[in-house]
């Protein structure tokens, strides 16, 4: 493809995701649904051309692995854990753990029911399904209250990370699981030591960095660690979350003389620009990765009837357990939040590494995309008669 060509594309794809995010906000139309939509649209004319894109399959593992970073990076940097957030964040912790267990375990057991695999297997092909996407339910808080807007972000935000570290641990546990108890608890130990390091010199070095060119090395600096403690099967992620409760709360872990030393008066304008240059980052991320998803999805694995069948049952338990969980945690009317339960980029990561001798035999492969796009619609036809809303309920 000529050079000038794929400028074109990789221009408008960024700007046609930027006219859909504006557009979600005024029609309630997610733009995830939209890019999923552009990406079909976007294989028919390839076909019909007879134009090939041979890399789109591995260029997505890639790009969902540094959507995943980003995104747990932006909720680290929105997570404040000051003392008057102590109430929303108890709550939306346990409707997190709440929604991750009671979600895999009833969608385990339907997969158990019509597949008769084994149970662990069914246990990991179901986890995928209970993390709500952050990247897709954060946009959505416009037209909510303040207390329902910082219920959802916590809660994704939370959710998101639980829901990896379980699913880390599922893997682990295919041989013992006491074994696993060791290794995981291990893991995290040596990560979190190594995450308090790297924060401790990462802010060092945002306090005395004077280049105009200081946000993209650090971050490089995150992806570098991350990809060698992935590497060496440690649990990566609680690097990268834990970098961004830190430099949002540094006010807690940084004070007396060691302020002095780590932290300068532009630190809150630096803080900033972080939180907006990752903002953007997982913007194009995941601009792409869903354009490519749309791309690669296979019509006739959409169009299956059991995939249909299964998806819209694993949506309904989905909303069903959503409703309980709500119920046992927040403190209000639930309806707005009901249809707020989208599944996003963390289904798909995690559902395309899950290894294949763990996979469950007769699971269909059109169903990921099904469950976003169902849970994308729920969400939509729930938010139609939502006013906007600024007042706390």
């Amino acid at each position: 493809m000529d050079s000038s060509i794929l400028i074109i594309v990789l221009s408008l794809s960024v700007l046609i995701s930027y006219a859909f995010d504006l557009l979600s906000n005024r029609f309630k139309t997610p733009s995830v649904l939209l890019l999923l939509l552009l990406g079909g649209l976007t294989r028919q004319a390839t076909n019909y051309l007879g134009v090939q894109l041979p890399v789109v399959n591995t260029v997505l593992p890639i790009l969902g692995t540094l959507g995943l970073i980003l995104i747990v990076l932006e909720n680290g940097l929105d997570l404040e854990l000051h003392t008057e957030k102590l109430n929303v964040i108890r709550r939306t912790l346990l409707a997190s753990l709440l929604s991750v267990a009671g979600i895999t375990f009833l969608l385990a057991s339907v997969l158990y029911l019509l597949l008769n695999d084994s149970f662990y297997h069914c246990l990991i092909a179901a986890l995928p399904f209970s993390i709500i996407s952050s990247a897709v339910a954060i946009p959505s808080v416009s037209n909510l209250s303040v207390g329902q807007g910082e219920f959802v972000i916590y809660e994704s935000a939370f959710a998101g990370i639980i829901g990896v570290l379980v699913f880390n641990f599922l893997i682990l546990s295919r041989d013992s699981v006491l074994s696993a108890v060791w290794f995981f608890a291990r893991d995290m130990l040596v990560m979190a030591l190594l995450s308090l390091v790297c924060c401790l010199l990462l802010l060092y070095l945002i306090g005395r960095i004077n280049h105009r060119i200081k946000f993209l090395p650090i971050i490089s600096v995150l992806f570098l660690v991350y990809a060698v403690a992935e590497i060496n099967h440690l649990s990566s992620l609680i690097l990268i979350l834990i970098f961004g409760l830190f430099l949002n709360n540094t006010e807690l872990f940084i004070r007396g003389q060691l302020s002095r030393v780590l932290k300068n008066d532009l630190f809150e304008r630096e803080l900033d620009q972080l939180k907006n240059l990752t903002a953007e980052g997982a913007f194009v991320v995941r601009t792409f990765f869903f354009l490519i998803l749309g791309y690669t999805a296979v019509t006739s694995e959409l169009l299956d009837r059991d995939a249909l069948i299964v998806s819209a049952i694993f949506v309904a338990v989905i909303i069903g357990w959503r409703w309980v969980t709500l119920r046992l945690t927040y403190q209000g009317p639930v309806k707005p939040l009901l249809w707020i339960a989208p599944r996003g980029l963390i289904t798909i990561l995690l559902y395309l590494n899950i290894p294949a001798e763990m996979r469950v035999i007769g699971f269909r492969d059109g169903i990921p995309i099904l469950v976003i796009v169902l849970s994308l619609l729920v969400m939509m036809a729930g938010g139609l008669g939502q006013k906007p809303t600024v007042s706390e309920e």
